[in-house]
């Protein structure tokens, strides 16, 4: 919604359901709750590769290799990573195939080239080089999607999107995916 805190929100109390608008959520939390609010913003986690067929890879970023101590050592690391993702058209990549992704900042263009390292139960790990002394970070801003959720049926398409997918106490790039209850806070509710 334009006013997040115009939003419907759902109440279930005492068996009983109905429905308020989100800026009245206060009235419906006990004054003793203690509220943890997650401050990581969401990534341009969404890779999408096209192959030479036409046809697109898409390598979603989940984690962080368990090679890496944190996320942030992750995202720091220039020219060379290795995340777990999720692979969508997994069986159109050849072994041993490397796909490209090329994408641009300012003038300059830059390549981000993904190889299957290994297929896990739940995920695959990927490496991901790219030609260019920036982070990771970087790279994902420039040639990466916001990840919007499925229910909203388009892809990133405006630099709203990756405004509006934030909740408005993120401050440090890391999710995947927004906190959905916390998308319709704002500063003043």
């Amino acid at each position: 919604m334009e006013n997040r805190h115009d939003a419907r929100l759902l109440v279930f109390k005492n068996r009983h359901i109905q429905t308020d608008i989100y800026r009245n959520i206060a009235e419906y939390i006990p004054v003793e709750t203690v509220m943890i609010f997650n401050n990581t913003r969401v990534v341009e986690a969404r890779l999408l590769f096209k192959k030479d067929t036409g046809s697109i890879i898409e390598v979603f970023c989940l984690q962080p290799h368990e090679m890496y101590p944190d996320i942030t050592t992750a995202m720091n690391q220039t020219s060379r990573v290795q995340w777990l993702c999720l692979v969508g058209g997994a069986s159109k990549w050849k072994n041993g195939q490397i796909l490209h992704l090329p994408f641009t900042t300012g003038t300059t263009s830059y390549t981000l080239e993904a190889q299957l390292v290994e297929k896990r139960n739940d995920s695959f790990v990927i490496e991901l080089t790219w030609n260019g002394s920036f982070s990771f970070a970087e790279v994902l801003h420039h040639a990466g999607h916001v990840p919007l959720p499925p229910y909203i049926k388009r892809e990133d398409e405006t630099a709203d999107d990756k405004n509006r997918y934030q909740t408005v106490f993120a401050r440090y790039d890391g999710s995947v995916a927004a906190p959905t209850a916390g998308l319709h806070f704002t500063p003043k509710f």
